[in-house]
């Protein structure tokens, strides 16, 4: 059952209508030199119980709006508002927000209890009433067996869990977590993305995540934030991000992607006409080009790309390449070929039973549809 639990802190936070966005950045900036915007302009607005991940290279902005968002820096121009209230001059303390770090951030001198019953204590719980608490979160995190050790005497794993209880035991309706995973080995990491989204449905609660890791956020995400240049770059569920990014920096971040270069020869509505630097021709989708003459960058997403003659469609555009590289990776082969002029050109292929196995050197026809080639910026 999800839980529904008020904000503490500020006067009036809980009584906000309820018909506004949970979360909301109204026109944001951040400069911490007074010249350079670090944040450009930023409008966002989230739901109540969103799992948004906030996801870009580092020096994008995001962790700069996390912060913004807990209080621990401030917003030069704009509003930032939770539940309909401004926090703006809410300090962190009060805004009743949950944060989980990616070095935990946990006291090494407390034990796990006394590490989950702190900020219960900064609230002025009771103690039985603490106690209740501490121990309910830590079953949530399956680490009730735990409660009387110190952080130095955890695993890395149990030692996030632990800041993850944490963050949850004064049963706050919003959750930030920077870079939470970050220092984990990759099946740790795997796994404990899977409990982390269950976890934030499971109670109802809303989360801001951020991360620079491309596949967390795919995996974890209701919608993703892509940032770059202290802008968000597109917003959107994961699906929609991968299969239809809408410039070239998400098309390049999200996911491996085959990018050829052109020009546009022909607007056709919802298509054109694009003449490859190679000489070649093909057909795309005009996502953000608009007149002949312009140049621009075709995406393509390797697993759009086949090249076994017996499943290509006759509506498929085809193009000659040669095979640099056919490497087994297991439930995939990836193949390097030479298209249109570039060396870099990637296809992937499930491994079945049936799949054709190619040789390096061998000349072949490569084909995709048009619906799954974008003309982006340049």
């Amino acid at each position: 059952m999800a839980l529904k639990i008020p904000i503490l802190g500020g006067a009036g936070l809980s009584e906000a209508k309820s018909d506004t966005a949970f979360v909301e950045f109204e026109r944001v900036q951040k400069s911490y030199d007074g010249e350079n915007l670090v944040v450009k302009d930023l409008n966002l607005s989230m739901p109540k119980g969103e799992f948004l991940t906030m996801l870009g290279p580092s020096g994008s902005g995001k962790t700069t709006c996390l912060m913004m968002l807990a209080g621990f820096e401030t917003a030069t121009h704009g509003a930032i508002r939770l539940d309909g209230v401004s926090i703006n001059n809410i300090p962190p303390h009060k805004r009743g927000i949950g944060m989980v770090f990616q070095n935990y951030a946990l006291f090494p001198h407390m034990t796990v209890a006394e590490n989950l019953s702190f900020p219960l204590e900064v609230r002025k719980i009771g103690k039985s009433t603490r106690e209740e608490k501490v121990m309910r979160a830590l079953g949530m995190v399956q680490m009730q067996d735990f409660a009387g050790r110190r952080p130095a005497q955890l695993s890395g794993g149990q030692q996030q869990r632990i800041a993850l209880a944490r963050a949850l035991v004064f049963e706050p309706e919003l959750v930030l977590m920077d870079e939470p995973l970050g220092a984990l080995d990759k099946q740790l990491r795997e796994t404990l993305q899977f409990e982390i989204t269950k976890l934030a449905h499971d109670l109802g609660i809303t989360v801001v995540y951020v991360t620079h890791d491309q596949t967390e956020a795919l995996t974890m995400s209701d919608r993703v934030a892509v940032f770059d240049d202290g802008r968000i770059q597109q917003l959107a569920p994961p699906d929609e991000l991968y299969e239809a990014p809408q410039n070239s920096f998400v098309a390049q971040f999200i996911g491996e992607n085959n990018t050829l270069e052109g020009v546009v020869q022909e607007m056709r509505g919802d298509s054109c006409i694009v003449k490859l630097d190679s000489g070649d021709v093909i057909d795309a989708m005009p996502v953000n080009v608009s007149k002949v003459g312009e140049r621009t960058k075709v995406s393509i997403r390797p697993e759009r790309v086949e090249f076994d003659k017996s499943r290509l469609s006759p509506d498929a555009h085809t193009l000659k390449a040669e095979v640099l590289e056919f490497i087994y990776m297991g439930d995939i082969f990836r193949t390097r070929l030479r298209v249109a002029g570039t060396d870099d050109f990637v296809i992937k292929s499930r491994n079945a039973p049936d799949q054709v196995r190619l040789t390096p050197g061998s000349q072949i026809e490569i084909g995709w549809l048009a619906q799954d080639c974008r003309a982006l910026d340049a």
